[in-house]
């Protein structure tokens, strides 16, 4: 998992019952932004208003979890930190790059604020580097470096999947 990827499950939370996109999406994998917490809650916000419209991950986190690389056409729906299902994204787009190749288009397509490189590198591996990503990948000595292949991930949404009450265009 990455500061600005996810994981995908299959199942999850899109099949509960008395979630709304049970009946139609319930079927199509999770999607998890960062761990749960402030971070899941920016980046999911993120999303939802379309300034999010790339992430990255790690080569060797799909590997840990056992899990195929994303693939263009692909659909998940996205949780926030209560792992209530907001939304289903498309995959558009997948490039497999040495950490030190990312660019500037991506990291701004991230839509976390970044105006640079380097500083878009320092936030993700302050996550990358936490404690919480260590414990997830049983590697307590996790670091990254220039040569680490990052998953390079531009999707867009396709469905908000809110209550209209919780929707910023409605009263």
């Amino acid at each position: 998992m990455s500061e600005g990827g996810f994981v995908e499950e299959e199942g999850g939370s899109a099949a509960r019952p008395e979630h709304r996109a049970a009946a139609e999406f319930g079927s199509l994998p999770t999607a998890e932004f960062a761990f749960p917490g402030p971070l899941r809650d920016r980046l999911v916000a993120a999303i939802l208003d379309g300034a999010k419209t790339s992430t990255t991950g790690l080569v060797v986190d799909y590997e840990h979890e056992g899990e195929a690389l994303p693939a263009v056409g692909e659909r998940s729906v996205v949780v926030d930190s209560d792992e209530r299902p907001v939304a289903v994204i498309e995959v558009t787009g997948v490039r497999v790059v040495p950490l030190g190749d990312v660019d500037l288009a991506h990291v701004v397509d991230e839509g976390e604020g970044h105006s640079s490189v380097a500083e878009w590198r320092e936030g993700h591996e302050r996550f990358w580097h936490s404690e919480e990503m260590r414990a997830a990948l049983g590697d307590p000595g996790f670091t990254v470096d220039d040569t680490t292949p990052a998953v390079l991930e531009r999707f867009r949404l396709v469905a908000d999947l809110r209550p209209d009450h919780l929707r910023p265009d409605h009263p």
